[in-house]
């Protein structure tokens, strides 16, 4: 088999323009990626779009801001997005597979297990597995929130070269173009540094930061940390994916880490959402950052959080810095009876140094 893919669109694509409408966005989709599948080249799809269909199935003018409304507008739109995928794809004698996930699915280890296993067989298959959020069933805190994110990590799962995030918007740009007229493309992103100073200064505020562009510059941090490259560009050209697929230099590329992370401890740094923190002494961040070594409660200087056996937690230095992220061997009230005296609080073997 040749290069694995991971394709994400977003609504702002799916939903078309008056001259190219959903049929047609998913159509162009459909052939471009039954082309790589003839060439070898397998590909997983994640999909946004459920709401957007379902809202206008229901003829609401407006997406929902209310929780339970937007699960009901997804479980109406679900059927009808896979629908159109699924025609699509049959007239390229392609056939594809629904897979919806939550956070949940993919923060415990065995479920997350389970999902590679599945996505690996469809994939050995010949099957396009097309990838959605479960929005019918997630609540806020098992939602990832964006699909941005949820591509990044299907992408270390199925341990893809390559995440091509589809969007509304034709690069990465130095500022927001819209009202920063010194703002320049930019082609190539080469290290994590300079993608951890882009996205500061996307965090920074603007409408920069507040329209997207923060989560996809998220998805190529998790992907680039795990040795995946990421390509971000204008997918409501329909030629963009194919010229993307051919090796044009378009958009922007984000280059892989040459020291990637092991999927174990991709899945430590990126998939979990941790239910507390550590604050560690800084003979503790010596020990844990030049040594390798498995952080001890006498180094431990607080915790915050309610967290059991197990559960991911994230360790800081004194000065804030968010340094690891691992499983914790102890719940929150052992830890706060034996801080700074002994025991086991993180084993090196579950914990991931955060670049």
């Amino acid at each position: 088999m040749g290069t694995r893919r991971v394709i994400k669109v977003g609504t702002s694509l799916l939903r078309g323009t008056p001259e190219r409408g959903t049929d047609a966005v998913i159509g162009d989709l459909a052939a471009s990626l039954s082309g790589l599948w003839r060439r070898q080249e397998p590909v997983v799809l994640v999909t946004s779009g459920a709401v957007g269909l379902g809202c206008h199935a229901l003829g609401h003018g407006q997406r929902p801001s209310e929780l339970e409304a937007l699960q009901a507008a997804a479980a109406v739109g679900q059927g009808r997005l896979m629908t159109l995928y699924d025609q699509a794809f049959a007239r390229h004698g392609r056939c594809v597979a629904q897979v919806l996930l939550t956070r949940s699915d993919l923060g415990s280890r065995q479920r997350y297990q389970n999902a590679c296993r599945t996505l690996e067989q469809l994939l050995a298959w010949g099957v396009t597995p097309v990838i959605n959020e479960n929005d019918t069933l997630a609540t806020e805190e098992l939602r990832f929130g964006d699909n941005d994110t949820l591509s990044a990590l299907v992408a270390v799962a199925v341990g893809a070269d390559e995440l091509v995030l589809l969007t509304d918007i034709d690069s990465l740009y130095s500022g927001d173009p819209r009202s920063d007229a010194e703002a320049r493309p930019i082609p190539v992103v080469n290290s994590l540094e300079e993608l951890e100073a882009l996205s500061g200064a996307a965090k920074g505020g603007g409408r920069w930061g507040t329209g997207g562009m923060t989560t996809k510059l998220a998805a190529a941090r998790i992907a680039t940390a795990s040795g995946i490259q990421v390509r971000l560009a204008d997918g409501r050209d329909p030629q963009v994916l194919e010229q993307l697929l051919a090796g044009d230099a378009v958009g922007t590329l984000f280059r892989a880490s040459d020291t990637p992370l092991s999927n174990r401890k991709g899945w430590l740094a990126h998939a979990l959402v941790p239910k507390g923190s550590i604050t560690v002494d800084a003979g503790a961040e010596q020990a844990l950052l030049r040594q390798g070594a498995s952080l001890l409660a006498a180094g431990v200087h607080a915790l915050e959080g309610d967290f059991a056996r197990h559960d991911p937690v994230r360790v800081f230095s004194l000065d804030g810095r968010e340094l690891a992220r691992g499983l914790s061997a102890m719940d929150s009230g052992e830890l706060q009876q034996c801080k700074g005296q002994r025991g086991l609080v993180v084993h090196r073997d579950q914990l991931v140094l955060i670049p």
